[in-house]
């Protein structure tokens, strides 16, 4: 038995740290995606994840104990789906559409952080990779996630249905909630054709390290309701209280955030008279006016608006943000825009600190 746990502690030694920096290589590309940089971005990939292949056949091949095969389940389930994502970006220049290849590619990361995500509590790396970089020096908060590791009602779950299903939504609360006290709650909309279960990758991070409830909801369609928001807009509603009733949320500190069609829908949603968001911040959205002309007034007065967008956008303009801040800011909204210069139709993950600074008053 010893014999066989050294065995299995030298492959998790090995398949660890390569699962790792090949999750850290698909997270820059997805940040990086550009069509005028893609086929330099997926050249520099190089060699890089060469480690991630041999540790995963040794983990394979190996014979784990039998206390040990829920580590094995996850390292290997995440270690497949960042290598599946590592090929495909690597042969993204030969596909008939490479942007569309490479952007199919990064999406693999997702599926790996929900694969390996319940490794946090137990090994170091793993757990400080889903922290932001200054978390990993609090000792306090390290000693509060690894004093209640899988507390009930806490973690990352799915309601509505199953992760992904259309309408339902995924959930991520922090493991050392306490509900003698309110939370602040985000609430992530995706992009076109994605889903709450992929996108809540994008944020976890943040909110693990600084101590927010996190719901990311996935649409009923396709993509949101943009011609008729009242479908989505009731749907998120929905969640949303039914997450204020499962836990102790903030009112007075709630987010409305998206990327691209979720940008987009955070303006249709987030700026209704009905709407109970503290703060709102779309990223990389499409804007329109008449959105501010068809919305209370009273609503938008004082309202904490905070838009970025990135100065390569190749699908919106960066001067649909410009037009947007202007509006807003005329029509009495607290706006805060920022343009990200190396920035494409790519979602700018270091920015949630900077949302998180102006949404907590930090």
């Amino acid at each position: 038995m010893s014999t066989s746990r050294d065995a299995a502690g030298e492959a998790m030694g090995r398949l660890v740290p390569a699962v790792l920096d090949a999750l850290a290589v698909l997270e820059h590309a997805a940040r990086h995606l550009d069509p005028d940089t893609l086929q330099a971005l997926t050249a520099a990939i190089g060699t890089r994840g060469s480690q991630l292949g041999p540790a995963l056949e040794a983990a394979r091949a190996l014979h784990w104990p039998e206390g040990l095969a829920p580590v094995r389940d996850c390292l290997v389930g995440a270690a497949e789906a960042a290598q599946r994502g590592l090929m495909e970006l690597s042969s993204a220049m030969d596909a008939p559409d490479p942007l569309r290849a490479a952007f199919r590619a990064v999406r693999s990361y997702a599926p790996a952080c929900e694969a390996l995500y319940p490794l946090a509590a137990f090994l170091t790396p793993v757990g400080r990779f889903f922290l932001t970089e200054h978390a990993r020096d609090d000792t306090a908060l390290i000693a509060s996630l690894a004093a209640r590791p899988g507390q009930d009602g806490t973690g990352t779950m799915a309601i509505g249905g199953p992760p992904g299903t259309r309408g339902g939504a995924s959930l991520y609360v922090p493991e050392y909630h306490e509900p003698s006290r309110p939370w602040p709650l985000i609430v992530a909309l995706h992009g076109g054709s994605g889903d709450g279960r992929a996108f809540l990758w994008n944020w976890l991070r943040e909110a693990r390290s600084r101590g927010c409830i996190l719901l990311a909801p996935t649409a009923t369609g396709r993509t949101w309701s943009l011609q008729d928001p009242a479908q989505d807009g009731a749907n998120i509603t929905r969640l949303v209280a039914q997450v204020a009733k499962g836990w102790s949320v903030d009112p007075s500190r709630m987010l409305l955030t998206g990327m691209s069609d979720g940008g987009t829908f955070s303006y249709l949603h987030g700026l209704g008279a009905e709407a109970a968001y503290s703060h709102v911040a779309p990223v990389a959205a499409a804007f329109h006016p008449i959105m501010v002309s068809i919305t209370d007034p009273a609503r938008l007065r004082g309202l904490p608006v905070f838009i970025l967008h990135g100065e390569r956008d190749w699908m919106f303009p960066p001067e649909t943000a410009e037009r947007a801040a202007d509006v807003l800011a005329a029509a009495g909204a607290a706006v805060r825009h920022e343009e990200i210069p190396d920035l494409a139709h790519a979602y700018p993950r270091e920015a949630n600190a900077a949302i998180l600074d102006w949404f907590l008053g930090a």
